[in-house]
């Protein structure tokens, strides 16, 4: 890619974009869409907050404060979580990184955006469910169903292999493989390809579904899951299908969790794991975790639980008393046609 000095913030914004992330460093189009989410955000802010239209925004208007505000408008105005703020940080940031290389004569302000510091958030307890729970919810699919057998191998699917949502929708027939030992092939992030055994259980299930698939549609190309119209599942439609299993679940047992994602079952099968020995690095490779630091919080989060399960175990009673020491536009509209256009 060239240089192009003195260019103007939408047309350094637009290469970013449509260029520099899926064709030179390769980026999903998921993350694309993410970081051209981010920017909607920023403009709409620019316009709503400042009174900077989107076609007036240039690199001469930005500064460190007009980032910060705008962080600060998606946790007031949009209600948005540390993380999210965090990532929209990290896709502001990879902007201003490009711009740094391809458009030096912006390097000051670049240096100043991107030193803007990310914020540390109180960290959520691992939710994940036990054994007996996670075969409650693979009980309630109708497999004499045609879609009651697509959720039976979907949740078992995420389940059995600690996939992503986004590596199980982007699976397809050519990438499972049902000769001794049966396994799939998974792209996670980065385009990273990792091949994963699958249990003798849910192989006969495949064996049973993909039968029936391949027999409809003949094309070793189609997704393994699709909806009811013949189109790929989306994460949203996995989500949906999850939280219908799980409200049935609640109904039976009052302990099953209130909310439950599609990442809280990779959780789970990691917590299995570790709980029945599998040493980390296996457990790594199996998730695609790149630094077994990443699989480490499994660990962490088993030895809390241990620690809980102690502390309400037989506590000590003591008669002791202590006393009580308290009483002492244009670039907007094609933003937001993006995603449309990569289709």
């Amino acid at each position: 890619m060239s240089k192009k000095p003195n260019a103007t913030f939408s047309y350094a914004l637009s290469k970013f974009l449509s260029i520099y992330l899926p064709d030179t460093k390769g980026v999903r189009e998921n993350t694309v869409l993410s970081y051209r989410d981010t920017f909607s955000l920023f403009l709409i802010c620019c316009r709503e907050q400042h009174g900077i239209a989107p076609e007036r925004l240039s690199f001469k208007r930005i500064n460190r404060q007009l980032i910060e505000d705008f962080l600060k408008w998606l946790e007031d105005e949009r209600h948005c979580s540390i993380s999210t703020r965090n990532q929209r940080l990290a896709a502001i940031r990879s902007f201003f990184h490009y711009v740094k290389i391809y458009y030096p004569e912006h390097l000051l302000l670049c240096e100043q955006i991107i030193s803007i510091p990310s914020k540390t958030a109180q960290k959520k307890p691992m939710s994940y469910l036990s054994k007996e729970e996670v075969e409650l919810l693979l009980s309630f699919p109708n497999t004499r169903k045609k879609q009651g057998q697509r959720d039976a191998m979907l949740l078992s699917l995420l389940y059995d292999t600690g996939a992503r949502v986004q590596e199980i929708v982007d699976v397809r027939y050519q990438d499972v493989r049902l000769e001794f030992p049966a396994t799939i092939r998974l792209t996670g992030k980065g385009g990273k390809v990792r091949i994963i055994p699958l249990s003798p259980g849910t192989a006969n299930l495949m064996q049973l579904y993909m039968s029936n698939l391949y027999s409809i549609s003949g094309n070793t190309n189609t997704p393994l899951f699709c909806n009811r119209s013949g189109q790929k599942m989306t994460r949203a439609g996995v989500t949906y299908i999850l939280e219908k299993y799980a409200k049935m679940a609640r109904q039976i047992s009052g302990a099953f969790p209130d909310t439950l994602s599609p990442h809280c079952l990779r959780h789970s099968k990691a917590m299995h794991l570790l709980q029945e020995g599998v040493n980390l690095v296996y457990i790594r490779d199996l998730l695609g975790h790149t630094d077994i630091r990443t699989t480490e919080i499994y660990a962490r989060a088993d030895n809390n639980a241990k620690r809980k399960a102690l502390e309400k175990a037989s506590p000590i009673k003591t008669s002791q008393q202590f006393p009580s020491w308290t009483e002492n536009d244009t670039l907007l509209s094609w933003l937001q046609s993006l995603g449309h256009h990569r289709k």
